[in-house]
């Protein structure tokens, strides 16, 4: 059984690698929407806009970015109301090949997991099916 995710979620600043990570969901036709955000503060102004609407099902977060990098995102985040952190999964998804930030975010409540960029259609089929078992065998 396949049922697609609401919508997916990318926090990057990079045009680049959003455009690839939107072509490797879209070609798996996973989700019905995918939005990218350039930051983590665009990304709460976001959800916060979101908020009793339709909030994404799984979140890619990237690590380094302007404004707002994914550890501010993530403390932010934990301060959002109850109805504007329905995203179900965050997980890293980033260039840094630092143990420490893997260390790091694994401490985190709200962490669900930790890919070094490109996101392959591998990578996503196993977050998919890790983290959401009864939509994707």
């Amino acid at each position: 059984m396949t049922q697609k995710l609401n919508k997916i979620l990318l926090v990057d600043d990079n045009e680049a690698d959003n455009y690839l990570h939107k072509l490797i969901i879209s070609e798996a036709q996973v989700a019905e929407t995918i939005v990218d955000q350039p930051d983590g503060k665009a990304a709460i102004e976001y959800l916060l806009g979101e908020a009793g609407k339709l909030p994404p099902d799984l979140i890619f977060l990237d690590i380094n970015m302007p404004r707002m990098n994914g550890w501010e995102f993530l403390e932010a985040y934990k301060q959002l109301p109850d109805e504007a952190q329905k995203a179900v999964v965050i997980v890293m998804l980033t260039t840094s090949v630092f143990s420490k930030d893997r260390e790091r975010a694994e401490r985190l409540p709200n962490f669900s997991g930790f890919l070094n960029k490109p996101l392959t259609e591998e990578d996503l089929l196993r977050v998919l099916r890790e983290h959401f078992p009864d939509r994707f065998e």
